[in-house]
């Protein structure tokens, strides 16, 4: 089976270079008609023109960015900036599309989420933050969509872009092509798409990434601090460990944990 967009429009934001050129000229490749939306800026996000955007555009007929530094010395403009790229540069083109999406009854969301998000890297507190945001941001809204037949989904990329691209050796750079990532996303936003899902996807590799807890231990009412420590081991157990598709299922877990009964 071949995945088509004939008749679809998909909106690329960043896709001016990098991860989101890549992803608009495979979706243009399978017949969608690809608005490709890049302010042009540089990497901690001063600048900006439409050179990128229209380059491809052309080719067809990156908007993240990052202020490392560690967070005793990041200052507060350094979080906001990037909070204000990442989480609602995603925000605000998903609200104006969602009521658009709601009416069609369609609609196929994939946000960008990052290995600092979901497992932390030193110097990236607030890149970190907000690439996990998005994961919350997906993990909400899949509910929301639901019934309207939309979509949401996350990518998490490994891939040699100008945002990587002092982080990792040459020949790094040069294996881990940001097209070898496309293929998920074109997944994600497809009709027979999961939702609510995290792919990682590197140089022709994929994986799923999930958010799991415990089965948990009862320690009853009494419990103090010390009997929490004593009982770590089987608390943090992930032996048999679950994926919760909502806070509802968290919030049955707790209470048959408390009742002394096995989550269902």
């Amino acid at each position: 089976m071949t995945i088509r967009y004939d008749n679809k429009v998909v909106i690329v934001t960043g896709a001016g270079g990098g991860l989101g050129r890549a992803h608009a000229l495979e979706f243009a490749k399978r017949g969608a008609k690809v608005v490709v939306n890049d302010l042009g800026g540089a990497v901690d996000g001063t600048g900006g023109n439409s050179a990128a955007a229209e380059a491809v555009v052309k080719e067809i007929a990156d908007a993240g960015i990052l202020r490392d530094k560690s967070f005793s010395k990041m200052e507060l403009k350094d979080f906001d900036a990037v909070m204000a790229v990442h989480v609602m540069g995603t925000v605000k083109p998903a609200k104006a599309m969602w009521q658009i999406m709601r009416d069609q009854q369609y609609g196929r969301i994939v946000v960008t989420t990052s290995s600092t998000g979901l497992y932390g890297n030193f110097g990236q507190t607030n890149y970190g933050t907000a690439k996990l945001g998005l994961v919350g941001f997906m993990n909400t809204l899949k509910l929301e969509g639901a019934k309207d037949n939309i979509k949401v989904n996350a990518i998490c990329p490994v891939a040699g872009t100008r945002m990587t691209e002092n982080l990792m050796p040459p020949e790094m750079v040069a294996a881990l092509k940001p097209e070898y990532v496309t293929p998920a996303v074109v997944f994600l936003a497809s009709d027979d798409a999961p939702t609510g899902c995290v792919i990682s996807a590197a140089a022709g590799a994929f994986s799923s990434a999930q958010i799991v807890e415990s089965n948990g231990v009862n320690l009853g009412h009494a419990a103090t601090a010390d009997d929490v420590a004593a009982n770590w081991g089987k608390i943090s157990d992930f032996t048999g460990a679950k994926h919760f598709n909502m806070g509802g299922e968290h919030s049955a877990h707790f209470f048959a944990l408390i009742q002394g009964q096995k989550t269902p």
